[in-house]
């Protein structure tokens, strides 16, 4: 372990190698490059300080890289303990930014980055599951006082946070990144999709096509996997709680069932609900013989990891990311990931083009809290339909992509209640 005054990595050799992604990375996110040049100019951040727990991976360079060049101090931690890109934590560490994160942490570790982060007394934080905010509002409220607002870029740490507010617990006004269209629609479906396959087909070679693949939750994480899973020649079984996700998966053309029901049918499992205990003991003693478990969504709870020690008589490690648990029948069931992210742990998160307009985002609420949270209630906020649009108009045009426009006369006619046939 590397350690400095501002950094805590697992190797600060590693940073030519971060180097090298980060290059990749920036050379697709042509939004955030674009509010960088500008942000490098007005310094709308001059002043803040960011505490950041979010994914260590190269697109996150570059989101930090945007807000410093912004005018902001930073200091970053991991927001999962096997997502963390070491190589890119070390070039963080070299090129001067407090990072303290490294892959494989426990949950000590974890929770003592975090800290760190904190210790530089942060004006704005930005999360990704809500550990950070939880922490500020807990064990680390002496924090609390200076956070003028926050951040929040996922699902999960979004549910999370909706209930500290209905509960009057929320003491700075956070908002709600991941409900931006530009950011649900594309980075939760398209990204979650890819990146969900890859992390399985790293971690297991397998075969995708012919293989019944059972996909938990119909969200937008969900719909992007069971469709990419489709794509490659699956049949896709989704499982839900919710029947319009669960109308909707019918009427794409999936079967819809119980896991109970599931569970026996499956080869390939992958939760994406934010929910403990999606597969639990009765589901691994009904599961075939090869059997493939993994999670998508924020926590590695979905799975009862306990419920599947208790039921097996031996495990081994078979390939990096990829455990075999040996059931008293024989049979043996593999999990991936330590049914963590399995598309963080075991491949490198969502592709950079995606992320671009999610971090954009993440980087304008981060600017509007700058400028208006004295102003805001302690609440859980949405970002605007304007901000969405306009990310959404700038990654056509970077993508070579142009619309029409509506002419006066059509504008006119939208609001000409007297029009008709």
């Amino acid at each position: 372990m590397d350690k400095g005054e501002t950094y805590t990595v697992a190797d600060l050799g590693l940073a030519d190698e971060g180097a090298l992604r980060v290059d990749w990375a920036r050379a697709r996110m042509p939004v955030l490059k674009a509010l960088r040049d500008e942000a490098e100019k007005i310094k709308p951040l001059k002043g803040m300080r960011v505490a950041g727990c979010l994914h260590v991976t190269k697109e996150t360079a570059v989101l930090i890289e945007t807000i410093a060049a912004a005018g902001a101090e930073i200091s970053w931690s991991g927001c999962n303990p096997l997502s963390t890109q070491d190589d890119v934590a070390a070039w963080l560490a070299r090129e001067g930014y407090s990072v303290h994160a490294w892959h494989g942490q426990d949950v000590n570790d974890f929770y003592w980055c975090i800290d760190k982060t904190l210790e530089f007394k942060p004006t704005l934080t930005l999360d990704d599951g809500a550990d950070l905010i939880v922490r500020v509002h807990g064990k680390r409220s002496e924090y609390a006082e200076g956070v003028l607002g926050g951040t929040e870029e996922t699902t999960t740490g979004v549910h999370r946070l909706r209930a500290m507010g209905k509960a009057g617990d929320l003491r700075y006004p956070v908002i709600a990144v991941n409900d931006a269209i530009t950011k649900w629609d594309f980075d939760n479906v398209y990204g979650t999709g890819q990146s969900t396959i890859d992390g399985i087909l790293r971690a297991t070679s397998v075969l995708i096509a012919g293989k019944t693949f059972v996909v938990s939750g119909y969200g937008h994480c969900g719909r992007g996997l069971a469709m990419r899973a489709k794509g490659m020649g699956a049949n896709v079984i989704i499982t839900e709680i919710d029947p319009l996700p669960a109308l909707r998966a019918v009427m794409d053309g999936f079967r819809v069932m119980k896991m109970d029901e599931a569970a026996a049918l499956g080869d390939i499992f992958c939760t994406a609900t934010g929910m403990m205990d999606v597969i639990v003991k009765r589901h691994f003693e009904s599961m075939k013989d090869g059997a493939i478990v993994a999670n998508t969504g924020h926590y590695d709870c979905e799975i009862n990891i306990e419920d599947l020690k208790s039921v097996s008589k031996g495990v081994r490690t078979i390939r990096d990311n990829n455990d075999e648990y040996t059931m008293a029948d024989g049979r043996c069931i593999f999990l991936l990931a330590d049914g963590r992210l399995v598309n963080l742990a075991a491949a490198e998160g969502h592709p950079s083009e995606v992320m671009d307009m999610s971090f954009a985002n993440q980087y304008l609420a981060l600017v509007r809290l700058a400028e208006e949270a004295a102003t805001m209630d302690p609440v859980v906020y949405d970002i605007s339909k304007e901000q969405d649009s306009d990310l959404a108009t700038t990654k056509l045009a970077t993508l070579g992509f142009s619309i029409d426009s509506l002419s006066p006369q059509q504008t006119a006619y939208l609001d000409d209640y007297t029009a008709g046939t």
